[in-house]
């Protein structure tokens, strides 16, 4: 008896020392050989012992998001999994070592959209995927490409547009570059998160028509032209079903119509706020963070059979298909050291061609002949706004202010008003109740500005040559923003345009606005004030740099908005469907079940306005702008001329030739506008449908644009037969400088019906 235990120990030895080993080919075998305790493990991921609340994991990668599980037996490492859009997000010390780990902070989502330059984002997402690379990171969780639904969504920053085929080419140009060094991307938030009120508790709803064409549209289009390693899924609902546990999102649209061959990953939620079987049968493969709770559910769902064992293989199998292309189950020896300073010229680069020039009266940019001495005003102009909040914000080794930027390019600063802004800056650290109770995640947010003594302005209005005045907004994740304490500009912020304007312009000089924000913003009362306003965003670490690059003219401004902004926030049509002025608990914080009766814009959403979003509404009924979609000025000018269009076998191929008819060096992003014949379904006005931005051009060079628009594009989705459809007819082609200013056209005549069905699945219910 005991010779044969021996024995048997013996061959479990061996038949565990031979176990198979995992491979690029052998993903099926694995799973196969794997027990259910190790399915189960695959399928929560390893961070739950390691995490530590919001988005930090301890294991491998310090202040990484989570990883993946390891099972030594089978060859099978684990991969790590890490924050986030505008650059990498991981803790910058570590215990035993004085090294920093400082990563690139790089222009937000939001700006790199306004770039209008799919080459640039993905140049920008190159870089990124470096670091992510020699940090020894295998997916970053990135980028995040909801629709721009309203203005106060709090993580619009992340997000790039109001249109949803501007935000897919953005996200796959990301997507493309990030993935172009061997690591991987998640992207996120699969679907219509578009607030971040009780995003856990949330439900979204809407008609199939306007899900289709606006808020799936971006993700189909980066899905098909990038292939992501993963997709992450939202908090919230879709007409009742929660996202993460949707068959209908995740295997129907996701899997079967778009032929997404990655897994999918949860948002970081925890057991009990979603259905472990059901999120795994519908087609969310890795439970991030996961839990202990969870992995007993996953081995209690398979014995009682509520979920099927060959449904909790194809999930493993999904993430073992993404493991054997990591980094580290390649063995990659990563540096921890990418080269930081040739990334920040990067990042500096990229956000000078997404900062937005809005106005320019008489020329006040470039800076010639102002003199070197500046007055410079406003708290953000000496703690200028690098990034966002929460997951998208990066810690990085510096944030070069506009005082820097100033006093780099050789002027000098308002000594007076530095001592003054510094103080206050000082002072409004010291106090505790600015202290965000989540700042080690989330990241510092804007200080508010601070009223100054009005003689200091006429003093400085009489010794300076040149009068900047900074307005900050940073936004993140977690709250949403608020109609009246953030879009609209403050009664303090327009004292001191008020002021400073009057002082400089009695003068005789010039006044400066720069826009350090987030997202659309109150500008009607600046732009009276101004002689320029110059739009930066949120521009990554160099921001300082870059504005300065733009107003001394070294660079010429070719930023457009990838959004639009309205005069009045309630000029917007889905006010009435948001959360404006909600100051209940944030989204950050501990969740109560839901409480009854449901608040409206709280517990569920009403998506009323259809496919009428952004420009689609203001452009169809005519509403006025402070500024329409794909506006941005320059210092030179250019002309349009012969339009062509040339009808080919799917679709059609159009050119428009575009000449600098200026002094100065720049580029030109031009946008291709379409309005569909009557006769069909209701239409909006005309919808953007490809977009090109020229090479630099000099004074009198020209270069001609292609656009292929194939048939599927054109297309809109009839809801009674489940199906895309193109009608047939005369199309207007609208060759663009933004969607108010056309400067060509041309027809196209598509010549038969077509039509695609789809699975008719998350439907509106009642």
């Amino acid at each position: 008896m005991k010779k044969s235990l021996v024995l048997l120990g013996m061959l479990c030895l061996t038949s565990t020392l031979n176990a198979q080993k995992l491979t690029e080919k052998n993903v099926k075998e694995i799973v196969k050989a794997m027990t259910l305790e190790e399915k189960a493990k695959m399928v929560i991921g390893c961070s739950a012992s390691a995490f530590t609340g919001y988005g930090n994991s301890t294991l491998y990668v310090p202040g990484s998001a989570a990883s993946t599980a390891m099972i030594e037996r089978l060859g099978i490492p684990p991969t790590v999994l890490a924050d986030g859009p505008a650059g990498l997000r991981i803790s910058p010390t570590r215990e035993g070592t004085d090294q920093t780990y400082y990563c690139t902070a790089f222009p937000i989502g939001t700006a790199l959209a306004c770039s209008w330059n799919s080459e640039l984002v993905e140049n920008v997402g190159a870089t990124i995927g470096n670091e992510v690379l020699e940090y020894g990171v295998d997916v970053l969780l990135a980028p995040g490409q909801n629709l721009h639904r309203d203005p106060l969504c709090g993580r619009n920053f992340e997000y790039y547009s109001e249109d949803p085929i501007l935000s897919g080419k953005m996200a796959a140009a990301y997507v493309r570059g990030v993935q172009s060094q061997g690591v991987g991307t998640s992207v996120k938030h699969f679907a219509v998160n578009n607030a971040e009120t009780n995003r856990k508790d949330n439900d979204s709803r809407l008609d199939q028509r306007p899900l289709r064409e606006l808020y799936l549209k971006g993700f189909e289009i980066a899905v098909k032209e990038s292939n992501p390693w993963t997709v992450m899924t939202a908090y919230n609902a879709i007409n009742g079903q929660q996202s993460m546990e949707s068959r209908e999102l995740l295997t129907d649209i996701l899997r079967n119509e778009w032929g997404f061959d990655g897994y999918v990953m949860c948002d970081w939620a925890y057991a009990g706020l979603r259905v472990t079987d059901k999120e795994l049968w519908a087609g969310n493969d890795l439970l991030t963070p996961g839990s202990d709770q969870q992995y007993e559910e996953v081995l209690a769902a398979v014995k009682s059979g509520k979920l099927k064992e060959s449904d909790l293989d194809l999930n493993v199998e999904r993430i073992l298909g993404i493991v054997v292309k990591s980094p580290r189950f390649h063995g990659y020896k990563y540096s921890d050291k990418p080269d930081l300073k040739a990334h920040a010229e990067v990042a500096r680069q990229a956000a000078t061609e997404c900062i937005v020039l809005l106005e320019n009266k008489n020329n006040a940019l470039p800076l010639k002949n102002t003199g070197k001495n500046v007055g410079l005003f406003g708290i953000s102009s000496y703690d200028f706004i690098a990034g966002g909040t929460g997951s998208g914000s990066v810690n990085k080794a510096y944030t070069i202010n506009l005082l820097d930027g100033f006093k780099n390019d050789g002027y000098t600063v308002n000594s007076e008003l530095t001592a003054f802004y510094q103080d206050a800056i000082k002072k409004q650290l010291e106090v505790a109740s600015l202290t965000n109770p989540y700042a080690a995640y989330l990241g510092r947010t804007a200080l508010p500005e601070v009223s100054i003594n009005a003689k200091m302005i006429e003093q400085s209005a009489q010794q300076d040559d040149l009068a900047v005045v900074t307005i900050g907004r940073s936004n993140g994740e977690g709250l949403d923003r608020h109609a009246f304490e953030d879009y609209l500009l403050k009664s303090v912020e327009k004292n001191l345009l008020m002021q400073v304007s009057n002082a400089f312009h009695k003068q005789g000089k010039k006044v400066i606005v720069i826009l350090n924000i987030s997202g659309a913003t109150e500008l009607e009362p600046l732009k009276e004030m101004a002689d320029a306003v110059v739009c930066c965003w949120l521009p990554g670490q160099e921001g300082g740099n870059t504005v300065m690059d733009v107003l001394s003219g070294r660079q010429n401004p070719s930023g457009k908005l990838s959004m639009s902004i309205p005069v009045n926030y309630f000029d917007a049509n889905t006010h009435d469907n948001f959360a404006y002025d909600y100051t209940g608990p944030s989204a950050m914080g501990k969740y109560a079940m839901t409480p009854y009766p449901k608040r409206k814009n709280v517990h569920f959403t009403e998506y009323e306005e259809g496919i009428y979003v952004g420009y689609r509404y203001y452009n169809t009924n005519n509403v006025k702008l402070s500024y329409p979609f794909g506006y941005g000025l320059s210092y030179t000018t250019f002309s349009y001329s012969n339009p062509t269009v040339k009808a080919e076998k799917d679709g059609f191929t159009a050119t428009i030739t575009v000449k600098n008819t200026g002094n100065v060096t720049g580029k030109e992003a031009v946008q291709l506008y379409v309005s569909a014949p009557a006769g069909g379904l209701d239409k909006p006005k005309c919808e953007l449908k490809s977009f090109g931005k020229t090479k630099e051009l000099k004074p009198g060079e020209s270069q001609t644009l292609t656009f292929k628009v194939d048939s599927y594009s054109l297309a809109s989705f009839n809801e009674k037969a489940s199906q895309w459809e193109t009608a047939s007819g005369e199309y207007k082609l609208m060759f663009a400088a933004n969607i108010e200013d056309v400067r060509q056209t041309a027809s196209y005549v598509h010549k038969n019906a077509q039509n695609w069905k789809v699975n008719n699945v998350l439907k509106r219910v009642e």
